[in-house]
């Protein structure tokens, strides 16, 4: 897992903080549906109606791609968060855009991407959240059985689980991220969101979630 401009994370993480799209709760955590407590909640979908922001976003990724996977033929989104910026990032670079629904459809032609995609085409997979990474990695699985090259996978943040980094490796997909965990906590002491005696408490959450909390 790779955060390649950190000057970049840390305004992204900044700007996620700003408008909300990101909450930061060390003592009064969120509870996940599978019953996980967690300091942080992250709802990437709020940056679609922050036109700087999404701008900024969108940037970001194409200048990712430029420098190292500048091969790409295809943009793909995931369903459903990384359709927009996959399809903002393809009108800027010009490219065509799938995108990837969880699972095939039940009905028609029963495809689990829509949009022409060829075997062989080379492929960047843009996601809006990397948490456990379980349903980005089946995606880029999907692209991969679809006969084209997944390049990369890319996303707006990361949680920087150990999980997620090693599910991608083991797959021998690269995985990278515009920002992550490590640079929001920095970013929020420095603006105030937090205190800097919280940090030890939301880096513990990284290293195990499961335990956080008890």
């Amino acid at each position: 897992m790779t955060i390649y401009d950190q000057a970049l994370s840390k305004e992204i993480a900044q700007a996620l903080l700003n408008i909300e799209a990101v909450f930061l709760r060390p003592h009064e955590p969120f509870t996940w549906t599978s019953g996980i407590q967690s300091p942080i909640y992250c709802d990437n979908r709020m940056t679609l109606s922050f036109p700087e922001v999404r701008e900024k976003i969108a940037d970001g990724f194409v200048q990712i791609i430029r420098e190292q996977y500048p091969d790409a033929e295809v943009i793909a989104g995931t369903s459903t968060a990384g359709i927009p910026h996959a399809a903002w990032i393809a009108q800027k670079m010009n490219l065509p855009m799938v995108y990837i629904r969880d699972k095939a459809k039940g009905h028609g032609k029963q495809n689990q991407i829509e949009g022409l995609l060829k075997k062989g085409q080379k492929v960047v997979v843009i996601e809006d959240l990397i948490s456990t990474g379980g349903s980005s990695l089946k995606a880029s699985l999907a692209v991969r059985e679809a006969g084209a090259e997944v390049l990369a996978t890319i996303a707006i943040f990361t949680y920087e689980f150990e999980k997620a980094k090693q599910g991608f490796d083991d797959a021998g997909i690269q995985l990278a991220t515009l920002s992550g965990y490590s640079d929001l906590i920095k970013v929020a002491v420095e603006s105030g969101n937090v205190q800097e005696e919280d940090v030890a408490l939301l880096n513990s959450w990284r290293e195990d979630p499961s335990a956080f909390g008890k």
